[in-house]
């Protein structure tokens, strides 16, 4: 299993750092509005990346946090007249809301900002101690230069980086490139008391304190958005080394970005669209669909066209996972034939390896889609009415389709109901016209079906009920 580093810009093997577990950490939401598709981005790709690592025997301990006190939180907050913390639990809610809908297993441990207010204040004791942070009004910010490695994941000197960058110019500060780890309380806002005076967090050291107290001063696995890298992910790295003296991170893992008419998705920006008025057009599970077609890293641009065509081939999976099961039930008794014997000795465990080859090479998705569709036609064609295929087979088949696409999380694995009673009892009806040959009463039931949005194909094996 290899992936891409975003530290050394190449492609590494994964070694965990304990034999057999994997210690993954995720930036999680600001939750001060729904999320929108580029958010989605990481928070299913990465939801991939422990599902497929749990698929490999790997123990995952896997941190996502909720920032629940920021700028954008208190200002929302004060725009509708309610408290921060109002705001913050409303869209957690929104956020399981949706991320449950796109198939998405919670987070091993789903930390709040507000709930380790003295593991942050530890950490920051530690980093004013040692010399890498300082006292200044109230703030305390950490001091950039004292890290000589500053800047090694965005792969830029301190100084073009201050070039480069907007920075929040402070007198306070004794480089423009300090950061703030604990902010003076203003009025109207709310405040913890700390060493330094009554106050809250910071952005950055929000991560570094709930990936330290969950997870450790090294983990595996940290992953996120391209636009965390700076400067988020870099005073992450900067102030979790200075107060451990240790390495923070194994392995870096960044998404590319999502862009509408070539512009990046962002609030900031406002061109973005939320997952759920997405979701409204095009289904929930289209927009995992949409992901998983396009490798991680790669650059998305968000259309309509595209989620079409991301919900066309979940539609395509659906009806062969369907056609598994009808033959499951109502296939040949027995033994399986001697094809049907070769294709499940020979032909799936060829298909489980080369899945999990394109799995291994960097998360994959892509091409793990590719593997699955390409079963899909194989075992078509020996799973059809033609072929009179055994239950044996299309269990087996069933089994690995669901094998598969449980590691992607797609959504063609929820659980269907089966067809009400009103429109088996018309299937029954029809069934006796066509045996007492009143084919015209036949063919008027199946119009009726039609017009329910159910669709019957007669096969040797009995009446396929395709709900559309």
């Amino acid at each position: 299993m290899q992936f891409f580093n975003s530290m050394t810009m190449k492609k590494e093997k994964f070694v965990p750092i304990d034999e057999g577990k994997v210690k993954m950490y995720a930036c999680g939401p600001t939750v001060y509005n729904y999320i929108h598709v580029g958010n989605a981005r990481p928070i299913i790709m990465f939801d991939v990346l422990r599902r497929y690592f749990e698929y490999r025997g790997y123990e995952v301990n896997f941190v996502q946090n909720f920032t629940d006190v920021d700028d954008k939180i208190i200002k929302r907050a004060n725009e509708e007249n309610v408290s921060p913390q109002e705001i913050s639990e409303k869209f957690i809610e929104e956020y399981i809301k949706d991320t449950e809908a796109l198939g998405v297993r919670p987070a091993t441990i789903q930390p709040k900002a507000t709930e380790n207010i003295a593991e942050i204040i530890e950490l920051i004791e530690t980093l004013v101690d040692n010399g890498s942070a300082y006292v200044s009004g109230g703030d305390v910010y950490f001091r950039t230069e004292s890290f000589p490695d500053y800047g090694k994941l965005s792969h830029q000197p301190l100084e073009e980086l201050q070039a480069g960058a907007r920075v929040d110019v402070s007198e306070q500060k004794e480089n423009p490139m300090d950061f703030a780890l604990w902010k003076a309380a203003k009025a109207g806002e709310p405040f913890w008391l700390s060493p330094w005076g009554e106050g809250r967090p910071g952005w950055h050291i929000e991560c570094s304190a709930m990936s330290r107290r969950y997870l450790g001063d090294t983990i595996d696995i940290h992953c996120g958005g391209q636009d965390l890298v700076f400067p988020h992910h870099e005073n992450e790295i900067a102030q979790s080394e200075a107060a451990s003296g240790q390495r923070f991170v194994n392995y870096w893992l960044h998404n590319g970005f999502i862009s509408v008419d070539n512009k990046k998705m962002s609030k900031s920006l406002n061109n973005f669209f939320t997952v759920r008025e997405a979701a409204k057009v095009y289904g929930y599970d289209s927009i995992r669909m949409f992901m998983l077609m396009s490798h991680y890293r790669s650059p998305l641009n968000y259309s309509g066209e595209i989620l079409e065509q991301a919900k066309s081939a979940l539609e395509r999976l659906s009806t062969a996972r369907n056609n598994f099961s009808f033959y499951a039930e109502n296939g040949g008794e027995g033994e399986m034939k001697e094809n049907e014997r070769e294709f499940e000795q020979a032909a799936i465990p060829e298909y489980r390896n080369r899945f999990c080859d394109v799995m291994d090479d960097d998360l994959n998705t892509a091409d793990a889609v590719s593997v699955i569709f390409e079963f899909v036609r194989e075992a078509n064609a020996l799973v059809s009415p033609a072929s009179d295929p055994t239950k044996a087979i299309a269990i087996a088949c069933g089994k690995f389709f669901d094998e598969l696409a449980d590691v992607l999380g797609l959504p063609v694995l929820k659980d269907e109901e089966g067809p009400d009673d009103e429109i088996l009892a018309l299937v029954e009806a029809r069934q006796k016209a066509r045996k007492e040959k009143n084919f015209a009463e036949a063919d008027r039931i199946r119009d009726e079906l039609k017009a329910m949005g159910v669709e019957l194909k007669d096969t040797p094996q009995g009446v396929k009920i395709i709900k559309s």
